[in-house]
């Protein structure tokens, strides 16, 4: 008679994990790429929005504002969201603002996966650096 085995093998076993972690040490890296991709490209949206906001202050008003409670101070604001406070999309962000030139930076916080900060100033112009 013979004996009938259930189960797996330790061989087996083994193998599937192999497979399981060659997958992951090649999933893993892409995925943490992809988050950062997504982090710097908020930013990034953000920033120009940031900008819109202010250049539509100035065709106004014929100055920029010189401080940015003035874009959510009116109705309907100019900026919905104060970008300056906090963090926003793994970001800080702050500004430097007189009444003819603008300057946003948007900076990784430190447990935010990007390492690219970005500024826009006058005119709309994003640099990342």
């Amino acid at each position: 008679m013979r004996k009938s085995h259930l189960g797996f093998t330790l061989v087996e076993i083994m193998i599937v994990v192999v497979i399981i972690a060659l997958l992951a040490a090649i999933a893993i890296p892409n995925m943490l790429r992809s988050r950062q991709q997504a982090h710097e490209a908020a930013a990034q949206a953000n920033l120009k929005l940031i900008a819109n906001a202010l250049e539509n202050y100035a065709a106004v008003n014929s100055v920029y504002p010189t401080g940015t409670t003035a874009l959510m101070g009116v109705t309907p604001p100019y900026l919905s969201t104060d970008y300056f406070t906090g963090v926003h999309g793994g970001y800080t962000f702050t500004n430097s603002l007189t009444d003819y030139t603008y300057l946003i930076s948007a900076f990784p916080t430190a447990t935010t996966p990007g390492t690219a900060s970005f500024t826009v100033s006058t005119g709309g112009i994003l640099t990342k650096y």
